[in-house]
C-alpha cells in the first residue's frame, strides 16, 4: 500500500493559512508604514493597522491557497529533482507538437477513466 498524502483540502488549508500568516505580517508593516507617514486616521491607530492586517491577510491567504491546490493538481509519482534529470537528459522530449499534446492529453484522460471505473 502506497503513503498518502494530504488532501486538496489540506493543501488548500495549509496554503491560505501560509498566505495568511504572511498578509498579517506584511499588514503590520504597511499599516504601520502608513500610521507613521500619515497619521492614525478618525478611527485610530488600532483600527487603521487592524484594517491594514486583516486586508492583506485575507489577500495572502486567499491567492496562497490557490497556488497551493494548482501546484498538487499533479499525479505524477515523480519528485522534482527526478524531472529535472528526465528534462537534461532528453530537453528536446519537452517539446511537442499540438497534436502530440492532445494525444498525450487523450491517452491520460482514457487513463483516469478506467482508473476511475475501477475504484
Amino acid at each position: 500500500m502506497q503513503a498518502q498524502g494530504p488532501s486538496t483540502t489540506d493543501k488548500l488549508k495549509m496554503g491560505a493559512m501560509m498566505g495568511g500568516t504572511a498578509g498579517l505580517a506584511m499588514g503590520f508593516l504597511f499599516g504601520s508604514w502608513t500610521i507613521i507617514r500619515y497619521g492614525p486616521g478618525p478611527k485610530g491607530a488600532l483600527a487603521t493597522l487592524s484594517k491594514y492586517m486583516l486586508n492583506q491577510a485575507a489577500f495572502f491567504g486567499f491567492f496562497f491557497s490557490i497556488g497551493a491546490v494548482i501546484r498538487s493538481d499533479s499525479n505524477s509519482n515523480l519528485s522534482p529533482l527526478q524531472a529535472s534529470q528526465i528534462m537534461a537528459r532528453s530537453p528536446a522530449m519537452a517539446i511537442r507538437s499540438r497534436t502530440e499534446g492532445a494525444q498525450m492529453m487523450r491517452a491520460r484522460w482514457e487513463e483516469e477513466r478506467r482508473r476511475f471505473r475501477r475504484a
